[in-house]
């Protein structure tokens, strides 16, 4: 192995009695894609704030080539060729400016002044932008990207650097399969240029295309890595959980009753309708690519759009939400997406983050809040969800990404529903995380129907009794998930030409 970039002995940061990272040993080389996995809670997302400079570490030393490296400061790292693509995207973009602005940040933040004329901004910009082959109106706030284009102006960004070290914590979570592989193109021009880089990934898709080697990581420590090929991913990922991973095995139950019926649904203008029923006990998996309608779907059934055309019954009565507020009183429950935007409210504890949509069910007689009935249902759902934390009373913004995670989807399944509709639950949840959501999704699926937008296969297979395909905004494939022929499915998946048809049962 060459010369690492960067080096890390010892080093060790905590907050308050919570130590995070434990003495992390461990070697970056140039050149190289390293891999670094974890369960949530790890400490990834820490060390990599040491690294880019949002945190001091305790103790131990890191090397960044020969020199010593301890960045107070976020720009001071940017300065020294450390840049990090966060997996909150908001870290990466101000959505008040437009993307000449944003492209050109750093450079304007440091004082420069070369690029103070608008005409000169932009035209250096759609330079920056055509170098990673990002196609967009660098005019356009960035307020009214579409997630995927907020991801890409922000490693963007990055890339503008030059990087001596290149981050990127959770890059594709938001990214379109032809967004996925523009970016795998780049980072390997970078590795090739002989750039640091250090991968953070739960996808085993991600990992299998890019790694050179694979760092676990597990209790603040760096537990075992892995150079040899070919790489071990199944050791490595019982090196980060500490045992065996064991196989889901799906028995799909006996549906009931319909409780959702939808008939010539027409999503948008041009899109073919389609139907489909829900059943009580029942778990459907809606796959699909980036911008094959999924959201879309998921918005309509919660009344945060209104479908083109088309009917939606909710137990046999006609279901035409104006709002998610009427969703929610008719049993029509929604876990969003991308959490920090949509779901998490950063000022509250764990226990308001969970109980907030149904505080009325935690009042008192004259309305006051009975804290003792929302730590119970919080500390319930805490338990049953395996949300690692002091207590129920931390802030949410304590806990890892993962554990987040797990809390917002806890919010939604504490109550009962009619309906749960849970859009990509398992974004940036390792494999473990991953299967506890999706076992509660299913021990407690029998009182309603439950509907799983899924971003990866691999996630559909785990959680559903039945899996549909998405495509162009309508349903091109209906299947059970019993003995499956994944090629038909993934054929589906990546052919946006496919014709749809019913979906109902």
């Amino acid at each position: 192995m060459s010369e690492p970039a960067i080096r890390l002995s010892g080093v060790r940061k905590s907050f308050g009695k919570n130590q995070v990272l434990r003495g992390i040993d461990m070697q970056i080389p140039p050149g190289q894609v390293t891999v670094l996995m974890g369960a949530n809670g790890a400490g990834k997302s820490t060390l990599v704030k040491v690294l880019c400079g949002v945190h001091r570490a305790d103790g131990g030393t890191v090397m960044l080539g020969e020199t010593p490296f301890a960045p107070e400061t976020p720009s001071e790292a940017l300065r020294s060729g450390v840049v990090t693509v966060h997996q909150n995207i908001n870290d990466g973009v101000v959505p008040d400016l437009d993307v000449t602005s944003n492209l050109l940040l750093d450079t304007l933040a440091s004082g420069g002044s070369t690029f103070l004329k608008r005409r000169d901004m932009r035209a250096r910009a759609r330079e920056i932008a055509a170098a990673v082959g990002l196609e967009i109106d660098v005019t356009l706030p960035v307020a009214g990207l579409t997630l995927a284009d907020r991801q890409l102006v922000s490693i963007a960004r990055a890339m503008a650097h030059n990087p001596e070290l290149l981050i990127l914590d959770e890059p594709t979570s938001s990214l379109s399969a032809a967004e996925t592989k523009r970016l795998f193109e780049m980072v390997e021009r970078l590795r090739d240029r002989g750039v640091a880089i250090l991968y953070i990934s739960h996808r085993m898709s991600d990992i299998r295309r890019l790694a050179d080697r694979i760092l676990s990581m597990r209790d603040g420590q760096i537990v075992q890595h892995f150079e040899d090929k070919p790489l071990d991913y199944e050791g490595a990922v019982r090196a980060m959980l500490g045992h065996e991973i064991s196989e889901v095995d799906i028995r799909i139950p006996d549906a009931g009753k319909p409780v959702l019926e939808l008939s010539d649904l027409v999503l948008r203008e041009g899109a073919a309708p389609f139907s489909i029923d829900a059943h009580e006990n029942e778990v459907i998996a809606v796959a699909g690519l980036v911008g094959s309608g999924k959201s879309a779907f998921a918005a309509a059934l919660f009344g945060l759009t209104r479908p083109v055309s088309g009917r939606m019954k909710l137990d046999g009565r006609p279901h035409q939400p104006r709002a998610s507020s009427d969703a929610v009183a008719a049993g029509v429950y929604m876990c969003p997406k991308d959490r920090l935007v949509n779901a998490v409210v950063p000022d509250f504890d764990i226990s308001r983050n969970i109980t907030l949509p149904f505080t009325r069910r935690h009042s008192r007689p004259g309305g006051f809040l009975s804290f003792r009935s929302e730590r119970a249902t919080a500390n319930r759902m805490v338990g049953d969800m395996g949300v690692i934390c002091q207590g129920v009373g931390d802030g949410i913004l304590t806990l890892s990404g993962g554990n987040q995670q797990k809390v917002m989807v806890a919010r939604w399944m504490a109550e009962a529903s009619r309906v749960l509709i849970l859009d990509e639950p398992f974004q940036g949840v390792d494999i473990q995380a991953r299967r506890d959501i999706g076992r509660k999704i299913r021990e407690t699926a029998n009182t309603r129907t439950t509907i799983v937008f899924v971003a990866e296969l691999d996630e559909a297979l785990e959680v559903a009794d039945r899996i549909l395909v998405m495509s162009e905004h309508s349903i091109v494939g209906d299947h059970r998930n019993d003995n499956i022929d994944v090629s038909a499915i993934m054929a589906e998946v990546v052919d946006a030409g496919a014709a749809p048809r019913a979906a109902g049962i």
